[in-house]
């Protein structure tokens, strides 16, 4: 019988919910050289949850699950309701292989492992899951060998999580923790050490671990991390500069490997449930769809995107079919993550802003609604039924606050001149697309949809803004706030992100950042704590005080301050929301 070896890439911990979880692996087979994956070697993934709640199992199932080589030999497994690779059985039968949901608030551990099989078949033929599982021996034959595996490499095979709370069961909505971060540069040449380094000090946070001061209550595990886009820079440099520039497949699959591949990240990545997002440098800088019409720009876009789902969307919710974005909930709070990127359009009515599209072009039919709409009717619909609990959306490009360059000056869009007009088209966020946003901030006010919460990455300076509308008694009672992180790892911080950069206060004089709803609403904010440093950001969510406290860390696992001499200050943040 051939051996079980570990992965060569993960265990990721991926989507998490209160029976199951998606983990994701990839196969290294000694007989592959890069992207040229060998026809004649068949990779097959092997897993079995072994410990609850820190007691072993006495009989742990095992599945086994495919790892295709068209994903570059990766696959995902959801434990509490997949049943992998096995042969038919009959309709009189009961199903053998059926798997029984994971168990509400329980502390699990995982543990993977490859299987590699001789494949005499031509690589254009497909076999059933019955076909090959008869190549295959029971799972049950695994068990000594995955549990040598975890003994001698944890690290490289053992995923641990905790499932989330039952909440239909409970009643109610718990408080909450989470850990968002972005844009995590690789380094160069000496550096590569340091871009790793803030992921000790995350997971260490992660897991309740983390430095405390003296007199601090010590602090609860959190519950996810949402990592905001940027995880690798297919540019390392600039998209217009060859060194660096992934343009081939290997290249994208080198930038994956040694960002998943280093020694920090790829502890944490098996150690708490991870959600990445699409950000433009996973594709090239400013990346917007109207780039495909050149073919070099459309076989980089084919590229990346296939690496991209192969190595982080694969591993996260699936809402909606192979669209990148999704809704779901982590214990009970609503989550609705935004495909910026490959859903951007700029066309090409002259000195206009209307045909600007952020999150898909108009729907052309109701059958068929584009992300915005889809966006629009679940900000509608977690309202109704979840009332005022917190509802996050999370989009790589920054919703507040806008830089000092993409100001609208106070100014209606009809009013903007032909300057102002070009250069808000050279926006890389949301101030260049003012229909979607005006659509948006219409169902806020329309619906009175409560304690909506922006989470982004992208502009390599973490911050935190509240959102403000005016004009009318009902449209001040709304709540809403951007939360910003970034960047995990930057080493350019003299090149940009500099906090005078961005709008403080879009009502003020000198940065008038007023948007317009319409004739009679208009949006405001205004920004604080601004920071440069590396960091990552824990958000706790406390539902007996209405509140939700931002706390940006640095890589070295303390919290940040603001200094300049002798004065320091605290950079956390309590906003208050409304009630539910």
């Amino acid at each position: 019988m051939t051996s079980l070896r570990a992965p060569g890439l993960g265990p990721i911990v991926g989507h998490t919910t209160a029976t199951s979880v998606r983990i994701w692996i990839r196969a290294s087979d000694p007989h592959d050289f890069g992207s040229r994956l060998d026809d004649t070697h068949r990779s097959i993934g092997v897993i079995a949850t072994v410990e609850q709640n820190g007691k072993l199992l006495p009989d742990p199932r095992v599945f086994y699950f495919r790892l295709h080589r068209e994903f570059d030999r990766t696959g995902t497994f959801v434990l509490g309701s997949d049943i992998g690779i096995h042969r038919n059985w009959s309709a009189a039968e009961d199903n053998p292989f059926a798997h029984p949901p994971l168990l509400p608030g329980t502390r699990y551990k995982a543990v993977t492992g490859v299987l590699t099989l001789d494949d005499p078949f031509p690589v254009d033929m497909v076999l059933s899951d019955a076909e090959l599982a008869h190549y295959l021996p029971e799972g049950k034959a695994w068990i000594g060998a995955l549990t040598q595996l975890m003994t001698d490499e944890q690290e490289k095979c053992a995923a641990t999580f905790t499932t989330f709370p039952d909440i239909a069961s409970s009643g109610s909505v718990a408080s909450l923790s989470f850990i968002l971060g972005s844009c995590r540069y690789p380094g160069l040449l000496w550096k590569i050490k340091e871009s790793d380094r803030i992921f000790g000090p995350l997971l260490d946070e992660a897991t309740g671990n983390g430095i405390m001061n003296r007199g601090e209550v010590t602090r609860d595990p959190i519950a996810f991390v949402f990592m905001a886009g940027d995880q690798i820079y297919a540019d390392m440099l600039n998209r217009h500069i060859p060194v660096g520039l992934a343009d081939t497949f290997e290249e994208f699959q080198q930038r994956y490997h040694e960002t998943f591949g280093s020694r920090n990240m790829r502890k944490l990545l098996r150690s708490v449930p991870i959600y990445m997002i699409l950000d433009d440098h996973e594709i090239e800088d400013n990346w917007h769809q109207d780039r495909l019409v050149r073919t070099e720009s459309r076989r980089v876009f084919n590229l990346a995107i296939g690496a991209y789902m192969s190595y982080q969307w694969s591993h996260g919710p699936r809402s909606f079919g192979r669209y990148l974005f999704s809704r779901f909930e982590c214990g009970g709070y609503p989550c609705f993550i935004l495909d910026t990127r490959t859903q951007r359009f700029l066309d090409d009515i002259e000195d206009s802003l209307d045909d600007n599209y952020l999150l898909g072009r108009p729907s052309l039919a109701a059958e068929e609604p584009n992300q915005l709409d889809l966006l629009l009717d679940w900000l509608q619909e977690t309202q109704k039924n979840h009332g005022n609990t917190p509802k996050f959306v999370v989009t790589s490009s920054v919703f507040a606050p806008s830089p000092m360059t993409s100001r609208t000056n106070g100014k209606p869009a009809q009013d903007l001149d032909r300057a102002e007009i070009v250069r808000l088209r050279r926006s890389d966020s949301w101030p260049g697309f003012p229909e979607t946003r005006k659509r948006l901030l219409k169902m806020l006010l329309n619906f009175s949809v409560q304690n909506v919460v922006f989470l982004s990455g992208d502009i390599h300076c973490s911050n935190v803004a509240e959102i403000r509308f005016s004009s009318s008694e009902q449209a001040q009672k709304i709540k809403a706030f951007s939360i910003v992180s970034s960047a995990l790892y930057w080493p350019f911080w003299f090149a940009d992100g500099d906090p005078s950069h961005f709008v403080h206060d879009s009502a003020a004089d000198d940065q008038r950042d007023t948007f317009h709803i319409d004739d009679s609403h208009r949006k405001d904010y205004r920004a604080w704590n601004f920071t440069q440093e590396d960091n990552f950001s824990r958000i706790d969510i406390d539902r007996e005080n209405a509140t939700l406290s931002v706390q940006p860390f640095g890589n070295d696992g303390r919290k940040i301050t603001y200094t300049r001499g002798r004065h320091t200050r605290s950079l956390k943040a309590v906003l208050q929301l409304e009630s539910w």
